[in-house]
């Protein structure tokens, strides 16, 4: 019954805890990832002293020269478990999210014999609340107090794998073996789609080719055209692309949540409106670009004839931070090879269920930035993504989509600009795990 819906939370049974028990664990949570990095990761940048907290407090802030991955996901993710200290002591996301930014701010400063960073300390907490709430959210599907047995041990261990940090908690507040009379956390209904199959990719600069298997994993969580009084992250989209072969083993993550909004009928037509945070992950060998983003959309279900619908789902946001890849051949210092910046991103996804027989869908990924950190210049970075899938059986489908990376960057100097483009080609069989409390497909 992981897709059981409950649109409340039972605040008899999810007390708000002390502040003091929060903020301690989430300096525990610091703690412990500097004995790790120094201890079983024998890191030169967790060999910190009292020289190195004095240094710090004493020359401030810069931004950094760590990798892509380490900054963008990394961090993002370290600010997850920092947030669920507070979420899961009854917090609600707000709240929590300044669990992520103590986190950030005590480990910049005394967690490392490196500098604090800018960009560190905003990805942890934006992108890393984010990221704490979709787990956090994802836990609560999964937990169910009125259950006993070996079922609520599979449950328990699930849960704590996806959010570890509530996972603790739970066993410290003794809500692990504790046994309710009725379910007491917030559920939405959720669908997942997996994608499995392979992709070509090819650089269109050098025209190189290179076939690597894909795993891809689609969440949908909440029900959008249901009226109600929203909150944060009572609906969001999820999305993941794995590769297994010569590539990166992540080469996208990324989604967006509701932060607020109004449900509308216009017709037959229904829509959600509303506010949005956004985060995207693109890592590729020829395609690099990361954004944390703060906007307006709207997601609607148009109803058509001859039993088909379309589902849009439009959205423009401000960007306070972002990062892309340069291009080749340049670098602004010996590890970083892109440039921080700030802009605008605009999304759109269309998807066209013609019955339950064919889906034809179309996304595509605006970006643009404007570098304050790094080589003086503006990217443009567009992702088209057009797929065809057809049901083949049951929840079986197969399908086929290609992806185009366009990246163009120009330069306020005589130098001349850069236009970059990297295509894919995937085929895939699609698993579409439907919700029984179904409101279509919504690809």
């Amino acid at each position: 019954d992981f897709f059981v819906d409950l649109v409340y939370v039972d605040y008899i049974y999810n007390k708000k805890y002390p502040l003091w028990e929060s903020a301690l664990e989430a300096f525990s949570i610091d703690a412990a990832t500097v004995a790790m990095d120094r201890y079983i990761l024998k890191a030169d940048y967790a060999h910190i002293s009292l020289n190195s907290w004095h240094h710090n407090l004493k020359t401030g802030w810069v931004w950094d020269v760590d990798g892509f991955g380490i900054n963008f996901f990394g961090h993002p993710y370290s600010g997850s478990l920092t947030f669920n200290a507070g979420r899961s002591d009854g917090y609600n996301y707000y709240q929590s999210a300044c669990f992520s930014f103590e986190g950030s701010f005590f480990y910049e400063y005394f967690g490392e014999n490196t500098l604090p960073s800018y960009n560190d300390i905003i990805n942890t907490t934006i992108n890393g609340s984010l990221l704490g709430e979709i787990l956090y959210r994802m836990s609560s599907n999964i937990l169910d107090d009125t259950k006993t047995g070996r079922e609520r041990v599979f449950r328990e261990i699930g849960a704590g794998i996806i959010d570890p940090i509530r996972g603790i908690n739970r066993l410290i507040q003794g809500k692990t073996t504790r046994v309710t009379p009725h379910e007491v956390y917030q559920k939405e209904p959720a669908n997942f789609t997996l994608y499995g199959g392979v992709h070509n990719s090819a650089d269109g600069i050098t025209a190189k080719t290179q076939s690597v298997g894909m795993l891809n994993l689609q969440i949908d969580y909440g029900n959008p055209f249901e009226p109600r009084k929203r909150k944060p992250f009572d609906f969001f989209r999820l999305r993941t692309d794995f590769d297994y072969g010569k590539y990166k083993v992540m080469d996208n993550l990324g989604g967006y949540g509701i932060l607020y909004g109004q449900n509308v009928q216009l017709g037959n037509t229904l829509s959600l409106v509303g506010g949005f945070q956004h985060y995207d992950y693109w890592h590729n060998p020829f395609f690099e670009v990361a954004t944390a983003g703060f906007g307006v959309g709207a997601v609607s279900k148009i109803p058509l004839i001859f039993k088909s619908t379309l589902f849009t789902s439009i959205h423009i946001a401000a960007v306070p931070l972002a990062a892309n890849a340069i291009d080749y051949g340049l670098d602004t210092a010996s590890f970083r090879k892109y440039h921080y910046g700030a802009g605008f991103e605009g999304k759109f996804e269309g998807t066209l269920n013609i019955g339950r027989l064919t889906s034809l869908s179309m996304l595509a990924y605006y970006y643009w930035a404007h570098a304050y950190v790094g080589l003086p210049q503006v990217n443009t970075m567009i992702i088209l993504r057009p797929r065809l899938a057809v049901r083949i059986w049951d929840q079986f489908s197969c399908g086929i989509e290609n992806y185009t990376y366009i990246n163009d960057q120009s330069y306020p100097t005589d130098r001349a600009p850069v236009h970059l483009m990297r295509t894919d080609q995937k085929i895939f069989l699609m698993y579409f795990f439907e919700n029984p409390k179904r409101y279509e497909h919504y690809n």
